[in-house]
């Protein structure tokens, strides 16, 4: 072998012994979110004259990332040195590369390199697309970007990177960011929490959704917000205008559409009517309700100046999708555009374009476009800690082996088992299951409860132990018979016994049995009370056991996180959530010192109508130590995150996608938006019936 050859060799090991040990070195957090890994979503622009239909339809973004909550500017940003003619602008939100963002796009829809037919703008060559926000700024103020709005040499959006630092307060608040210096300006007061940002056609106003002073109080469905107005500049001459409403939108200085679930219980749009002159106030504005009953309308669209229509979303009782439609302002009628497009597809938050002839959404784009990415098996998150990589899985109640070769997750119903990588996955558990663990020194063998989910005392749920022979057969074994509710199981570092949670006494308390031979050997109670201790898990180093629990306020589904020794002493909290909170599901560090753990400790980041089904659109990942100090909150969206595992292995913070075909966009849309009211006497030809 020549010296050359030689030296090829060693930099090659050199940077396979780097690789290995980057693994090595650190830890990493795996979580699930409802529905996440199936948002496909890209925005896509119909022609508001002419019928609507797929050949004019035309996908604006990637392809590729998570695109969604769009807005059309009247403010040139790019200059096409090549063309005169007029171009597609849009601003929009964007999770890539493992945190939320706002990007502008330019393109030519009439470009000479799109053919006929041609649906979608990645198909043109005259095109831009770039981060309003820079690279620095977006890791630096690591956060949930959101509603943005391009007025002059300003982006107006929702951030969340400033902590609240009060238990189930928002960290959600406007700001104002100068795109050619990069200086960003707070609009929103400190203790307060803004929603959904609208500035009017002018720039010097802005509309919010926000609580005010009252805070968040636990709503999941209408948050019962109020529309507060703003100077844009400074935010200062802020007032409320409108008790009960959410998602403004302008059509001049004195006219505001936002929606509310009305007293009839259906969501609709309504107007106000700021005076001309003379202080606004809610006494002094005037509100009108635009849209019937008989269907849901929300997330109204406005554009300058145009009193003839507007454009929102759409829930018939008739359909099981949310659809865009215009509304027309004179004849009071629905106009609808996207079910004659994609009927059996959810359609999101629309927008207008400045002169009324476009209006855009986002949906779950299809697989025609060759670009498009697998689904993903696991989704880098950026990670503000380092040597910590943080990581969503398609999968719920994940576990990770002793080894770090295999993952555990459940399917509801099922568990199942998969290489790191994705290959693999088969299952390995068929019954209804919630929550996994491995043995720590048995191979191949993870403890599930199977039975139902969410189940009172007396269901029968039942610790079981899975034991992986080889990749096509596992045998299984009850280590409760009682079916008093067991679950949530979590063995200790040795292997000897597992913790979990019984509802055998008519109230879920600890307990502690042989992890071979199960409630037989023996059980010994942990915890005692009419109360619900339940999410255990065992530290690495034995030395305690952390739980959730309601015993301050049992029945109220409130739950603190606290640890107990196991042979229970040193009970104590580690985190007050605060009144009504919820912070479930903790698991220690490696090292045993802190613990990962979801909870709605910073309330929440939206309005829960503009997303796809979330049961609890509040979770977000935290870490804390056991002394409840250096709380750190590592997810930022307006999304359900749940069920973390803290691996004492380093997976590498990039994207796994699944190396078999997995059907995508199975997500649900708003369960609540389901329910029909009663009726009452309608005008049927007001509601497009």
């Amino acid at each position: 072998m020549n010296p050359k050859s030689v030296i090829c060799l060693l930099l090659h090991l050199a940077v396979l012994w780097l690789c290995t040990a980057a693994d090595h070195d650190g830890s990493s957090i795996v979580f699930t979110t409802l529905g996440r890994l199936d948002y496909n979503f890209d925005i896509f622009t119909l022609p508001i004259l002419g019928p609507p239909s797929s050949t004019t339809e035309t996908q604006i973004t990637d392809g590729k990332s998570v695109n969604f909550n769009g807005h059309f500017p009247n403010k040139t940003r790019i200059q096409f040195p090549t063309r005169s003619d007029p171009y597609l602008q849009l601003i929009y939100v964007t999770e890539r590369n493992g945190f939320s963002n706002i990007f502008y796009d330019a393109v030519y829809l009439n470009s000479p390199t799109a053919s006929s037919g041609r649906r979608s703008t990645l198909e043109v060559s005259d095109r831009v697309q770039v981060p309003l926000l820079s690279l620095e700024q977006g890791q630096n103020r690591l956060s949930m970007k959101d509603r943005p709005t391009l007025t002059g040499d300003y982006l107006v959006y929702v951030s969340t990177h400033e902590d609240s630092g009060v238990p189930r307060t928002s960290s959600a608040a406007v700001y104002s960011t100068h795109l050619d210096s990069g200086v960003t300006r707070r609009l929103t007061p400190r203790g307060v929490a803004d929603f959904s940002p609208a500035v009017s056609p002018s720039g010097i106003w802005t509309a919010v959704a926000s609580y005010g002073p009252r805070g968040w109080t636990g709503e999941v469905e209408d948050l019962s917000t109020d529309i507060y107005v703003f100077l844009t500049g400074d935010g200062t001459r802020r007032v409320k205008v409108v008790e009960h409403g959410g998602w403004p939108g302008w059509v001049d200085d004195s006219t505001i559409y936002f929606h509310r679930r009305g007293e009839d219980q259906w969501w609709s749009v309504y107007r106000a009517i700021l005076p001309r002159e003379g202080p606004s106030s809610t006494k002094s504005v005037v509100v009108q309700r635009v849209t019937p009953p008989g269907l849901h309308a929300f997330t109204p669209a406005t554009s300058p100046g145009n009193h003839d229509f507007i454009a929102l979303a759409t829930r018939r009782p008739t359909s099981s999708f949310r659809h865009v439609e215009l509304f027309d302002l004179v004849r009071n009628e629905f106009k609808e555009l996207t079910r004659r497009v994609s009927p059996h597809t959810h359609h999101f938050n629309p927008f207008i374009s400045p002169d009324s002839s476009r209006v855009g959404y986002h949906k779950c784009r299809s697989n025609r476009n060759k670009q498009e990415k697998s689904k993903l098996f696991l989704q880098n998150i950026h990670s503000p800690i380092p040597n910590l990589s943080i990581l969503r899985i398609d999968g719920s109640f994940p576990s990770v082996s002793p080894g770090g070769d295999l993952i555990a997750y459940v399917n509801f119903p099922g568990v199942y088992v998969v290489n790191r990588d994705g290959s693999n996955r088969h299952q390995v558990y068929p019954g209804n299951a919630f929550s996994t663990s491995w043995d720590p020194v048995r191979k191949g063998v993870l403890y599930t409860g199977g039975g139902l989910e969410f189940a009172p005392e007396t269901a029968e749920v039942d610790i079981i132990a899975i034991t992986i022979d080889d990749v096509d057969r596992a045998t299984f074994k009850k280590l409760t018979t009682n079916g008093k509710n067991n679950a949530f199981p979590s063995p200790s570092p040795d292997g000897k016994q597992i913790v979990f949670r019984s509802g055998r006494t008519g109230h879920k308390n600890l307990y502690i049995m042989d992890v071979e031979v199960g409630e037989s050997g023996g059980l010994y109670r942990l915890t005692e009370g009419p109360w619900t201790d339940t999410m255990c898990n065992w530290s690495p180093d034995g030395n305690w056991i952390a739980f959730a629990s309601d015993r301050e306020d049992p029945g109220s589904g409130s739950f603190e996180l606290y640890v107990i020794r196991p042979n229970g002493a040193g009970l104590r909290k580690v985190i007050q959530s605060g009144t009504g909170g919820r912070t479930n599901h903790p698991w220690f560090s490696p090292d045993s010192k802190s613990l990962v753990f979801t909870s709605d400790y910073r309330a929440i980041s939206a309005e829960p109508i503009s997303n796809p089904h979330q049961y609890q659109p509040y979770g977000e990942i935290f870490t804390v130590k056991l002394d409840g100090s250096d709380l750190k909150r590592l997810t930022q969206n307006s999304y359900e995150d749940g069920t973390p595992v803290w691996v004492p292995h380093f997976i590498r913070p990039t994207d796994v996608e699944w190396p078999i075909d997995r059907p995508g966009c199975e997500f649900e849309d708003l369960h609540w938006l389901s329910e029909v009211p009663s009726y009452g006497v309608l005008n049927m030809h007001q509601c497009g019936v």
